[in-house]
């Protein structure tokens, strides 16, 4: 009997840890979820932006959790990454088609889009200049309400599109365009 016990008791706890396991890779239950943003490009191609979602929960976000001047990872979590199945031009800067790992340095009036050819970092991670294939200006205006959640958007503009980057009372943005 004790051994039947034993047994059930082994597995239960197997079971337990198996569950816990699979809550934790269940990544839209973190607090800061994942998302994409995607720019249809037609033909069954698109360039991809995937990034997790934090919350503002009523933090002040620019030049406080995100400080100014400063290389931040754009998002929580992994780090963020763009795929491009084709050559585009990112604020005028050619971007070869390929996969690379998207920063931003946050300023009150300018920020700058880093894109970085190293991919596969945790988010905080950034390998450094070295390895920036472009660091390009955004502008920088105010929403018209506050984003609760930060989020990364494509949003049509001529034949080409806007990267707009919106949290808080902030939105970067920065033009976009297959070559």
């Amino acid at each position: 009997m004790k051994k039947m016990y034993a047994i059930g008791g082994v597995f239960s706890l197997l079971l337990g840890c198996a569950l816990i396991v699979a809550a934790q890779q269940d990544k839209s239950k973190r607090p800061s979820p994942p998302a994409q943003a995607a720019w249809d490009l037609g033909g069954g191609k698109a360039v991809t932006i995937d990034y997790s979602s934090p919350r503002a929960k009523g933090r002040k976000i620019y030049g406080e959790l995100v400080p100014f001047g400063q290389v931040w990872r754009t998002g929580a979590n992994e780090a963020t990454t763009l795929v491009t199945p084709v050559d585009l031009t990112i604020g005028g800067t050619p971007v070869p088609a390929g996969s690379y790992t998207i920063f931003t340095v946050p300023n009150k009036d300018k920020w700058a889009l880093v894109i970085s050819k190293k991919t596969g970092e945790w988010g905080t991670d950034y390998p450094g200049p070295a390895n920036d294939l472009a660091r390009v200006d955004m502008k920088v205006s105010a929403l018209s309400a506050p984003a609760e959640n930060f989020a990364i958007s494509f949003e049509k503009a001529g034949a080409g599109a806007n990267i707009n980057i919106d949290w808080e009372t902030t939105r970067a943005s920065v033009a976009v365009a297959k070559k």
